[in-house]
Order: structure tokens, then sequence, then C-alpha cells
């Protein structure tokens, strides 16, 4: 049995977001379609929603993230959110996330958490409106040991797995949870007052793509130089400096660095 520390979290969490609770489920389809089910219903109060084991989790463009009870830690956290701009929210949490997690993290714009070129963990944002009230979700998959081997005949993830424990031998789900959880809603809160400006230096201090040849999934190509303020991936093509905004083009270094 899985020893969740939910009290610890609310006591951290609570004092700054009313009405914020904690819930712990053994298996759910996926964490972010469930609180965005409960966001239909009229239910849009501050929860963080963690599952041991999801059936259906999902990752940007609606690829599926594996997710084992204690191997890997899945969980959502909706609220009610109002930024004047929604512009660098996936970055300025990858960066709160990665800060409370290890030195050694990289970010991969827009949505990941990378270690030496390889995926240890991925961010999933939706939002919603409700009346005049915006709902957001957002979603994180971690891997916490390594992933099982995939079945045979399964498509290989376009990049190989990492794992916190690579870092952090000791550490299991509940302790990543304890770790993640406070940082990433005291980020969300920031980012709702202030925007993305804050983060701009400590997502570049991690950017795993920062001065290397990239590729884009409409098969352009050149360097990608940082973010700039409102979050945009920075790439200076033949064309010349070219803001990426769009979470939906993909974005890959040319080359891979040895592990």
């Amino acid at each position: 049995m899985i020893r969740w520390p939910a009290e610890a979290i609310w006591e951290a969490v609570s004092p700054t977001l009313a009405g914020f609770t904690v819930e712990i489920l053994p298996e759910i389809d996926s964490t972010n379609t469930e609180l965005m089910r409960r966001a239909r219903a009229g239910r849009l109060e501050p929860v963080l929603l963690v599952a041991e084991r999801q059936t259906a989790g999902r990752g940007r463009l609606g690829r599926a993230w594996q997710s084992a009870a204690g191997d890997s830690l899945t969980f959502s956290l909706g609220l009610p959110l109002a930024p004047r701009d929604w512009s660098g929210l996936s970055l300025a949490v990858g960066a709160a996330v990665a800060e409370s997690l290890h030195p050694d993290i990289g970010l991969k714009w827009p949505n990941d958490l990378w270690l030496r070129d390889r995926k240890l963990a991925g961010i999933l944002i939706e939002t919603a409106s409700f009346g005049e009230q915006r709902y957001a979700v957002i979603g994180i998959g971690t891997n916490i040991a390594p992933p099982a081997p995939l079945p045979a005949g399964a498509a290989l993830p376009a990049t190989p797995p990492a794992w916190l424990r690579e870092l952090l031998p000791a550490i299991d789900a509940p302790q990543a949870l304890l770790r993640m959880a406070p940082a990433l809603v005291q980020a969300v809160q920031a980012f709702e007052a202030l925007g993305f400006a804050p983060f701009q230096a400590r997502f570049n201090a991690r950017d795993v793509l920062r001065d290397r040849a990239v590729t884009l999934s409409d098969g352009s190509s050149g360097t990608a130089h940082g973010v700039g303020e409102s979050g945009a991936l920075l790439v200076h093509t033949a064309q010349g400096m070219m803001p990426i905004t769009s979470s939906e083009v993909s974005v890959r270094p040319v080359n891979a660095r040895p592990a």
C-alpha cells in the first residue's frame, strides 16, 4: 500500500488556496479527464487529484502516457484561473517542477522535462470556460522507476524514457509528489498574478534546446535561442528569427547528446 502525504500537501497549500483539497484514487482513466468531467458538472473547486494508476493517460498531441502504480507519478491540479495572458503557462509549470526535483533536470519546450535527452516527465494543460469562469487542469506524469518493457510489436516512444531514480535513487512517488505539488501551486499563482516574465530566465537556465540545431514538424530547421518574453521558442532559420508559439508544432534537436 502506498502512503501518500495528502495531509502534508494540504497543510502547505491550503493557506494560500481557499477550498483546496487533495484526493488519491487507486485507478482512473485519466486525472485530467476526470477533473474536466467534474468541471462540466459544476465542480470548479481547486483540487489535486492523484492516481496510483491511469488506464488512459494522455500526453500532448493525444499521445498515450503509460502509468504503473509506484513506478510513475500521475496527478492533475484543477483550479479556476484568470491570468491576463495564458502564454507560457506550461513553461512556468515546467520550470517550477524541475526546480523542485533536481538541478540536473532540463526543460524541453514546450511541455517536457528531460534528463540527458530522454523524457522524464510530461505536462498537459487543458482549460475550459464555464460562464465567466475559466477552469484550468494541469496534468503531470513523471517516471519514478524504469518503465516496464513495451509489449511485443508496440511502437517505441519518440523520445527514450528517463526516470527520477537515476538522480535520486531512494525517492518514491509520494516523496516526489510532496516536492512537486506545493511548488506547482505556488508557480501557478505567481503566473496568474505576474505572467510568464518571472519564469523566463528560470526556463532558459534549463532549456535543453538552447544553441542546438532543431527541426520543426513543418520540415524547416534552424538553431534554438531560448524563449522570449511570452514563452515563444526563438529559432534562427534561413528566413531569420522565427518565434514558435504553437504547442501543436513539434520541435526536435537534430543530434541527441550522449547519455
